[in-house]
Parts: C-alpha cells; structure tokens; sequence
C-alpha cells in the first residue's frame, strides 16, 4: 500500500499550498479550521535564494505548520522532468523552513481552474495574473478535503 502524502502534515494549524512553475509559484493559504484554501500571492521566480525567502515570510506571516507542494505528474502517472524540479526544490526549501512538505498530485488543477475562469468570463489578460495562485487554491483544497475525510 502507498502511503498517505499527508501524514508528516500536523493536526492543527494553516497550511501553505504552492503550485511551481517555471517562471511564477502560485501561493494559496488554508484557514486555521483547513476548510478552505484562498489565493494568496503569485511569486515571480527569480533566484531560488530569494523565492525562498519570501517563501519563509509568508510562513512567518501567517502561522504556517506545513507546505502542500503541487507534484506535476504526467497524465499516465509517470514522474517526467518537472516532477525531479519540483522534487529539488523541496529538498532544497526543507532546511531553510524546517517544516513538513507534502506532495499533492496536481494533474489537470491549471486546466480546471482555467476552465472555471471562462466560464466565470474572466478577459485573458486578468486570467494570467490569477491563474497561479488560483491552482495553489485548488491543489490545497483537494489536500485540505483529504485531510478531514481521514
């Protein structure tokens, strides 16, 4: 059996949900009862020394016991090369947050989340700006889900 993602994830406390890109990291934040996940930030990436720090500001900001890392596995489940570039990142983040990490399968979360922007008649341009955090929102959520069905 796989073992839950989520178990190194303490009972109590807000959580940090990060969608990687390339270029931008999508930012949400759970409240302090983890019902729900809201947008909070899209970080431009630009050394990983400095993503970081902001990383850790907003940790200090809010209270943050744990980071849901959206993991960009390809359709059929396979790791490609973004999955090692995410893998990398957290090795890299762990030391200088001392907190748990938790990977949370992130498939279809851009497209799903762009899908609701259309309907919802968002002008391309403001979908850009949003897009990124928004997935954050959805990939947290669905850890925040699986955590209070547990």
């Amino acid at each position: 059996m796989i073992e839950d993602p989520l178990n190194a994830i303490p009972d109590t406390g807000k959580i940090l949900g990060l969608d990687l890109g390339t270029k931008t990291i999508g930012v949400a934040l759970s409240d302090g009862m983890r019902y729900s996940a809201t947008p909070l930030e899209t970080i431009k990436r630009t050394k990983f020394t400095q993503d970081a720090e902001r990383i850790q500001q907003l940790i200090a900001e809010n209270q943050v016991v744990a980071i849901i890392l959206g993991l960009p596995l390809n359709m059929d489940g396979t790791e490609g090369p973004r999955v090692q570039s995410t893998r990398a990142f957290a090795r890299n983040l762990t030391p200088k947050v001392n907190l748990p990490i938790a990977f949370w399968d992130e498939r279809l979360s851009t497209s799903a989340v762009t899908r609701m922007m259309i309907e919802a008649d968002l002008r391309r341009d403001r979908r850009a700006e949003v897009v990124d955090k928004l997935a954050a929102s959805y990939i947290l959520q669905g850890a925040l889900d699986r955590l209070r069905s547990r």
